[in-house]
């Protein structure tokens, strides 16, 4: 018969040794993240081989409806997702001239858009989304705030970053921009 200390002994190591297994597998099938035009935003797994790839040939018109707010010493989760769909369609193929998105950042996500100088204020840091709204201007992606949702949020429009443009509302643009065709996409 097995005493208690051998099998608890034995039990730890199997354990252990699990756990080891596990990892290593993990560690394996870890995909190779990439950053396809938009570095160090959005990362994604390209998947040539996939079903449903967006042809080279299509302008695609999207209005992100951005509202999400996020931790202030991070980038917001919904602007990364907007990096993460150029990036997607250009690792398929599409050329930046045939994207045409536009971000429209309203409700709790207001603040995102402020310039350094307010956001410390509010904050105590630089705004972590500045960089990626110029990456995003940068490839074409225009970051739009409503002015009803800066008034809501007591934030003035001269405290917008300058790559940002304030415009009436989120529902006229929304509403403007689905009548020139752009699918809404809410974050």
């Amino acid at each position: 018969m097995i005493s208690k200390k051998i099998f608890a002994a034995l039990s730890g190591s199997l354990f252990s040794i699990a756990l080891l297994a596990i990892g290593t597998a993990a560690t394996a099938a870890d995909p190779e993240w990439t950053y396809t035009t938009i570095q160090g935003f959005g990362k994604i797994v390209p998947a040539p081989e996939t079903g449903m790839q967006p042809s080279k040939d299509v302008e695609y018109k999207v209005v992100f409806s951005m509202t999400t707010g996020g931790d202030a010493d991070k980038v917001n989760g919904s602007l990364d997702r907007v990096a993460r769909a150029v990036n997607l369609f250009t690792s398929a193929g599409v050329p930046l001239s045939h994207l045409h998105f536009v971000v429209v950042v309203h409700g709790p996500a207001t603040p995102s858009i402020l310039d350094d100088a307010h956001y410390r204020e509010k904050f105590k840091m630089d705004n972590p989304n500045a960089k990626l709204i110029g990456e995003l201007e940068k490839v074409g992606v225009k970051t739009v705030v409503c002015a009803q949702a800066l008034a809501h949020n007591g934030l003035q429009r001269d405290w917008v970053n300058s790559q940002v443009e304030v415009t009436l509302s989120a529902i006229t643009d929304i509403i403007m921009l689905q009548t020139q065709g752009y699918v809404i996409y809410p974050l």
